[in-house]
């Protein structure tokens, strides 16, 4: 599959495994490149050392593209951007932060740069930042989320209208129904989180796979709006966040209800009802917990055929 997105990052299939806190290690990675997609490590939640170890051992596993996702609100950026260039990673994908700081410095040593938006307005901030490529990424996502709580379907049509760089849409896209959907309205690629993190090569704990693997409609909520806005499993953290935002909790409240290592306690360390569980609507259609391979695998085979059922005149 040849478009601008799998060009520009040397890849056989334009799909990208999100970098998400305590899910996006060297395994996960290494096992999506490995695939034909592009595998990034989420440094949000990795010291410095943590994280060249990570890219060390991610290198040995795999001799195929793959980057490191960075929130440039990061407390320690000077260091993990040190790493990524003396490690020689050649792709980073950074995100919560303004594109200008960085971008222009990781090209300098021949690194590819996209950055995560919410918004067409900042999309078109990116484009004259100068990165190479954009993901937009709708509120149906897991974790972290854009103010605007802008849908992927309105999101993607807006953004590819404002730029002319390569677009990847991302947010509750977890099939090949939903990679056609959004070529057809403008990207080149997708970025998958909640898809990838539930597979065996996820550092997810297990119990976090298997509760989210049973997920209805309607079971992640998009709260902690006075913070940054994270769509998370309904559980005891949340009805406790839900009550303080519902009587008007001030800022410092809500900081010290969520406390440190929240996601940390629920996603890594399996503490399913007093830890942050970030995960996106799409978790609503997962049922499994397949390798990451298969998830590529099977994303391409539903697109292909899909698409030969809608365009059979052209196919």
């Amino acid at each position: 599959m040849n478009n601008r997105v799998a060009s520009l990052f040397g890849i056989k299939y334009p799909i990208i495994s999100g970098g998400m806190v305590w899910c996006s290690g060297w395994r996960l990675a290494s096992a999506v490149s490995n695939a034909g997609g592009l595998g990034l490590i989420g440094a949000g939640s990795m010291h410095p050392d943590t994280l060249r170890e990570h890219i060390q051992k991610c290198k040995a596993a795999t001799d195929k593209p793959f980057g490191v996702n960075v929130p440039l609100m990061y407390p320690e950026i000077d260091a993990i951007m040190d790493i990524i260039v003396s490690e020689g990673v050649k792709i980073v994908f950074t995100s919560a932060g303004n594109p200008k700081t960085w971008t222009k410095k990781l090209q300098e040593h021949g690194i590819i740069v996209a950055h995560v938006v919410s918004s067409s307005k900042f999309a078109l901030k990116c484009e004259e930042a100068g990165v190479d490529a954009v993901v937009a990424e709708g509120f149906e996502a897991g974790g972290h989320n854009g103010r605007e709580e802008t849908s992927t379907m309105v999101l993607i049509p807006q953004v590819k209208k404002s730029l002319t760089i390569p677009l990847i849409a991302a947010g509750g896209i977890g099939t090949g129904s939903g990679m056609l959907a959004a070529f057809a309205l403008g990207a080149e690629g997708i970025q998958m989180g909640s898809r990838f993190a539930l597979t065996q090569e996820s550092s997810a704990s297990q119990e976090f796979k298997e509760l989210c693997i049973n997920l209805k409609e309607g079971d992640t909520m998009l709260s902690l709006k006075k913070l940054s806005p994270t769509r998370m499993i309904k559980n005891d953290f949340y009805n406790t966040v839900q009550a303080a935002e519902d009587r008007g909790a001030a800022v410092e409240e809500m900081r010290e209800i969520l406390g440190r290592g929240r996601s940390k306690r629920g996603i890594f360390e399996g503490n399913l009802s007093e830890g942050e569980l970030e995960i996106g609507q799409i978790s609503s259609l997962i049922t499994d917990i397949p390798s990451a391979a298969s998830v590529v695998d099977t994303v391409i085979e539903e697109y292909n055929n899909r698409r030969n059922e809608l365009l059979p005149e052209i196919i």
